[in-house]
Parts: C-alpha cells; structure tokens; sequence
C-alpha cells in the first residue's frame, strides 16, 4: 500500500511545503523565503534582507526529520533552515537562497550533518557564496557512535547531537561574537558529543510501499535516521539492557569517539524517531540517567527527553551523550525562541545520596553488539557458575543471620542475600558474559550497589583485583581462573589487614587458592581441582570456629561466644565457592554437543 493513503497528506511531492506554511501559520515570527518549488526556506523574519547585524546560523538537510531543522529557527537558535524533500539533501540553489536571504556583515555559519549528499550540496553553496563576497564557515557535525571507526571516507553520521550543536552557536551568535569565535564554539561542541540508535520499526517513507527488514520481536541497534541499515539486527530486549548497551558504545574508550570519562559532567538528550510516545522516552530517560550516575560515574548536568530529530514515523530513539562545561550549559541555557526548543528548566539536580564510583571498565572497553547476542558457549558457562553460587547464598540467608547472631550484629545473610540477588537482576541486563573479566568487574559493581558497608568494599575489592588480573588474558583458562582468585586474595589482605587465622572469609578462600593452584600444577583436570580445593573451603570455613578474632565486629566479642559458631562470612564464602565448583564439574560432564 502507498503510504500517502494512510496519511494526511494530498500529495507527497508537496507535502514539505505544505508543512513550512502550516509552521509559518503557527508560528509568526518565521517566514517563508519564496521560491517554491526549487527553494524552501524557513528563516527568521526579523533577519530577512541580507542587513542581519549579527553572525548568521544555517543548518537543513532532508525533510522527514521535524522539528529538524526548521522547528529551531529562531532567536537565539537558526537563523535559517533549508529543507529538502524526504530524506533528500536540499538543493545548492536553495542553500544558496538561504545565505543571500539572511547574511549580512558578519557572515554565516552553515552546521551540516554528516552526509555525502549534504556536505557536497552545502559545501558547493558556501563556495559560490564566498565568490559573492560573503563571509562563510562551515561545520560538518558527526556524531554517530554505532559504527566502529572509520566507516568509509564520509566517517560518522550526524544524528540528533546536531540539535545540540545549532543551539550552542545559536546562542554564541545572539551574544554577538564574531563569526571565527562562533564556529571555535560550534567545532569544539561538535567534538565532545555522541549519538546512537535503537529502531524497532523501519520508518514508511510518503509514496513507498513498506518493507519492513526487521521482522518481529527485532530490533535494530547503530540505525541510520534515513531508514538505511544501522550496525545489527537483535533480538528486542528490554529497555535496561539496550540503553546499558548504547551507553557503553558511546562511551567506549576504545573506539574513542567522546572524550568523557569517571568524574565528567555531561548532557543527556533522549530522542524520540517519530512513533515512540512520551511514556517510553520518560521511561528510557529514566533508565539512562542513573546509569551514567552509578555505571559510568558521571554527574548530569541536563537532561533533554522529546521528539528532537526524528525519521517520520520510525518506531525507537537515540541516546546523545555530550561533555559538559560551563560555556556549553551557558549557550545551552541562554533564551530562544525558536519553537521546538524545549523550555528552559532549572537543570540544577540534587546530589546523588550514594558517592560515585570510579570510572568502570565498561566505558573503556567495549565487544560492540555482543552484548545482545547470542551467548557463547563460554558465556553460557560463566552464567550456569554465576546462578549457581547466588543461589546458593539465597538459600543460605537464614543460616548466616542465625550464626551471625551468635558472634556479630545478626545480618550477615540479609547482607549476602541482596547482594546475590542483586547480582541475578543485573546478570539478565548488565553483563557482558561473554567477556569473563568484564562480568567480574559488573558483579562487584553490582555487590557495591547492594550491600554497601564493610561486605560490601571487601566484595568490590576482591571483584576489582580479579578483574585486573584477568583483562589482561585473551583466552581464560582454569589457570588464569587461579590467578585471578589469588590476586583477589591478595587485595582484600592488603588493603583489609586480614590474613589466615583472622577469623574471616580469607580462611576459606586462602586454602582454596593453595590447593587450587597445586591441584592444577599437578596436571589434574580443572574440574577435580575445583571440586577438591571448594572441600579446603570448607574446612577452612568451619576451623574459624576455633580463632580468636583479629578484624572486624567478631573481634569485640568474647572469646567463649566465638566458639558456639564459625565465621559467617567465611562460611558464605565457602558456600558460594562450593556451589560454583560443582557447577563448572556439572558443565565439565556435558556431552560435548551442548
């Protein structure tokens, strides 16, 4: 079916047209540069006549996009828009009616997005222009974080952060500055900004008939505002794990394309593409803000949510990611009128209630779409071994509070089983299990979230060392696994004072490190070496019943009331030990096809 006929719209080849006059219905302030049908400009009444006593902004490209571009000219925004039809770069002749229209002595800016049919088209018209005598900068905006870098010649494409950008030297050119300082502002801006994303419906372009690439339950990551192919096709997941995976693909140090990191201040826009109601965006913003905050660590200095840049009635929304400082918030808070602009509000936020962590591994280094595929065999194993030591402590939360009453404050179970259930829930949305020491990094993350307290630091510590000891490992072996446990001992030795005989957790661990690595430097398969050093972790955990304590709260306690009881937090690690040795034994005796 033609699209036309589902739509209001008479007659497609007019259509964007018809929309400019029905703006200029709306909104007074705008004008119409005549020209129809070749041009179609939007520009600000008050600067028509080529005397405009200020630094002019140009931005456009295709129609389909609204409010992009035309909905931002205004008063300290565009001065101009140059639309073209659907998806379609406008004409030279129009860019070029555009700049004669509102440039005057302080010449103009022309902010274009990232296509080759948009930088030929505008950079030919800014050279005629220039030949006539006018003062041109130009500025091409690529923000697209989706694709690894660099993508052909063109590299990234410009997405909705350009929105962004068009206020910025909107705003430095209402101030009066001159055409260098402005476009200084607009290339530095553009350079701290990224965009990607999510489509779950290909967009219907006016006069076309649907072919629809996706299929059900899909949905497709790094999409192109154009309805072109973005980076992978997935299956549709829910919304945590898709914005924990678009954060971390702009975030990536290792592509390298935003230069933010643990401890910025940045700008969050969320984009809706045309069809996403208000409720999903609202619900995607809040999704994405407390992720930056508690993942990334980074402080949020605004936050725009709404339909910014759209591709007509695409179905998803993209995530803009923008360094902060105290120049960008000024442009970006500075009045406008331009219509489409959101409302100023005061972007002052309350601080978070919990500190912020350091920058996490996941913004420096990144598995592209793997997060949502498919899981690899390694993958799936780690997952089996991960449940199987949570639940253990889950089934276990009663037991440690009742040893932990005898010799400590009686919420040792309590304390382990939020943090084993925390570790499930955010195992279904946050891990990037296929990459081993990545998950290790999320797990005491996710510890920390959920345990806070003594346990809680010992946990992230031991988590923290592990995973240090393991990135550096392209293939993880039993050994590598050895290692990584010894070096966590290690850690929590250090920086916590205990050490065997102390009466804690490390007297399970640390006879469960020994034979593990003997074990292994034996030659025996890794699957026995597990099973017999979890059988040294439990010993250990049970002798403690007979030390005096050295650390902690079991260190006030009398010495008579230590001995009715071992230490609950060594036994807890026993437990989840023994639990994850017996699973890597169970996977170790799969039949080979599986």
């Amino acid at each position: 079916m033609a699209f036309e006929a589902k739509r209001l719209m008479n007659d497609p080849k007019n259509a964007v047209t018809e929309y400019i006059e029905g703006l200029m219905d709306t909104y007074p302030g705008l004008q119409y540069l005549d020209g129809f049908p070749e041009v179609k400009v939007v520009l600000r009444a008050d600067a028509a006549g080529g005397n405009y006593s200020k630094v002019a902004v140009i931005s456009g490209g295709g129609s389909g996009h609204e409010p992009a571009h035309a909905g931002y000219v205004g008063e300290g925004m565009l001065t101009a828009a140059i639309c073209g039809d659907f998806f379609v770069s406008p004409s030279v002749d129009s860019i070029l009616a555009g700049i004669r229209a509102v440039t005057g002595p302080m010449g103009c800016l022309l902010i274009v997005t990232n296509y080759t049919g948009d930088r030929h088209n505008f950079g030919l018209a800014a050279e005629e222009a220039k030949s006539e005598g006018y003062k041109v900068e130009t500025l091409i905006v690529g923000d697209d974080c989706a694709l690894p870098p660099r993508r052909g010649i063109i590299g990234r494409r410009g997405l909705a952060g350009t929105i962004l950008i068009n206020k910025i030297a909107g705003a430095a050119a209402e101030a009066g500055l001159p055409l260098s300082d402005v476009a200084a502002e607009a290339k530095q801006a553009s350079e701290l900004v990224g965009t990607m994303g999510v489509a779950l419906s290909v967009c219907s372009l006016p006069g076309q008939n649907i072919f629809d690439r996706l299929g059900p339950r899909k949905m497709e990551l790094g999409l192109g505002i154009h309805g072109e192919p973005g980076a992978a096709v997935v299956d549709l997941q829910p919304v945590d794990a898709i914005v924990s995976h678009v954060l971390r693909e702009i975030l990536s140090t290792e592509t390298g394309y935003v230069p933010i990191k643990g401890g910025h201040a940045v700008i969050v826009m969320v984009n809706g593409l045309g069809s996403t109601p208000m409720l999903e965006l609202m619900i995607t913003c809040g999704k994405v803000v407390p992720r930056l905050q508690l993942y990334h660590g980074l402080a949020i200095d605004r936050v725009y949510t709404g339909s910014f840049m759209t591709s007509l009635d695409m179905s998803g929304f993209s995530i803009t990611i923008m360094k902060s400082d105290t120049k960008i918030l000024q442009r970006l808070d500075a009045p406008t009128k331009a219509p489409h602009w959101p409302v100023a509000v005061d972007g002052n936020r309350p601080p978070l209630k919990i500190p912020l962590p350091m920058p996490v591994s996941c913004v420096t280094k990144s598995k592209s779409t793997s997060q949502l595929r498919q899981l690899t065999p390694e993958g799936y194993n780690l997952k089996s071994v991960i449940e199987a030591a949570t639940k253990a402590i889950i089934k276990m939360k009663d037991e440690l509070n009742e040893l932990d009453d005898k010799v400590g404050d009686g919420d040792c179970g309590s304390t382990m089983h939020k943090g084993a259930m925390t570790i499930l829930e955010d195992m279904k949305i946050y891990y990037p299990l296929n990459d081993a020491a990545e998950t290790i990094n999320e797990i005491g993350l996710s510890i920390k979230k959920a345990m806070g307290g003594t346990s809680g630091i010992i946990y992230l510590l031991f988590c923290k060392a592990a995973y240090a000891q393991l990135k550096a490992s392209c293939h993880i072996t039993a050994n590598e696994w050895a290692e990584a446990l010894e070096a966590a001992i290690a850690a929590v030795s250090k920086y916590g004072g205990a050490t065997a005989g102390c009466r804690t957790l490390l007297d399970a661990l640390i006879p469960a490190s020994t034979v593990l690595k003997e074990r292994l430097g034996a030659g025996d398969d890794p699957s026995i070496a597990f099973i017999l050093s979890s059988e040294a972790a439990t010993a250990g955990a049970q002798s403690t019943q007979q030390m005096v304590a050295q650390v902690g709260r079991s260190s006030y306690v009398p010495v008579k009331t230590l001995e009715t009881a071992p230490d609950p937090g060594a036994v807890a690690a026993a437990s989840w030990y023994r639990a994850a040795a017996l699973a890597v034994q169970q996977i170790a005796h799969l039949p080979k096809e599986l």
